[in-house]
């Protein structure tokens, strides 16, 4: 590959420092570049060990594209991250405006979005703005903090290979979204727990594009054992989670029945 412009990384030393703040990103290399982008968006409570976990079990499951994680949250509450959405909206298209930047340096890579709780909430919302012909390959949402009635249809269409989405039903912590709000904005259970639902104003056939996958038991040896916060266990996204993505950027997503158990 040629050497790519001043200007490309000037923009993204920029939009990390804007974006996600100043940290690491082991994972973002220039010969990872160029083989496409993953995007892990943080949930409310922003980076931390389960956001790396993620990033880890991506690159142990052998996606080999560069995995970059984003903190779109503020140095304010849990709160206020979850319940801000005129604001969380606005980051998602400043994250939007940096992918249509990275489809101009790397045209025909993949990009794949994956986001955790708050997070899936901000896949959504990010590829929902995106522009036409800029569309993302694939999003990966785990227990996503949305209402179950949430509308996926645009950030649908705008995934090439659909959303993946695992919810569990043990996720109690979901569940007191009935109370603080989904980062929708809606007193309800979340579709982390209970799984999206079919609005009545949606189109069936967009809805095909959205494959579910309900957590059982038979994957806890992997760390991901039914609670919110375990849902990002390394092991449990290298063998489940990571196979995803590298079908997504591959082009070659089939929808996969429910993971099995070890023999």
């Amino acid at each position: 590959m040629t050497m790519m412009p001043m200007r490309f990384h000037l923009v993204w030393i920029l939009a990390l420092a804007l974006l996600a703040g100043c940290y690491a990103q082991p994972y973002v290399t220039e010969e990872r570049m160029d083989k496409g982008l993953v995007i892990v968006l943080s949930g409310i409570e922003g980076r931390g060990l389960l956001n790396e976990a993620i990033c880890k079990g991506l690159d142990e499951g052998g996606v080999n594209c560069a995995i970059r994680l984003v903190d779109w949250t503020t140095p304010f509450t849990l709160v206020f991250n979850l319940a801000n959405e005129a604001g969380n909206r606005q980051k998602a298209e400043g994250i939007a405006r940096r992918i249509v930047e990275y489809r101009y340096d790397y045209p025909g890579r993949p990009v794949v979005l994956v986001g955790q709780s708050g997070g899936a909430a901000m896949a959504a919302w990010t590829a929902e703005v995106l522009p036409a012909g800029k569309d993302v390959d694939g999003i990966v949402m785990l227990v996503p903090s949305l209402s179950p009635e949430y509308m996926l249809d645009w950030a649908l269409k705008k995934s090439k290979g659909g959303i993946v989405s695992f919810y569990s039903e043990h996720d109690w912590m979901l569940l007191s979204t009935t109370l603080s709000g989904t980062m929708d904005g809606q007193f309800t259970a979340s579709a982390g727990r209970t799984g999206f639902v079919l609005p009545k104003a949606s189109d069936p056939v967009t809805y095909e594009k959205l494959n579910q996958i309900p957590w059982d038991e038979s994957v806890a040896w992997s760390g991901y054992t039914g609670g919110h916060f375990t849902s990002g266990a390394h092991v449990f996204v290298a063998e489940f989670v990571a196979p995803f993505v590298l079908d997504f950027a591959t082009g070659q997503f089939q929808p996969k029945p429910k993971p099995k158990p070890i023999d």
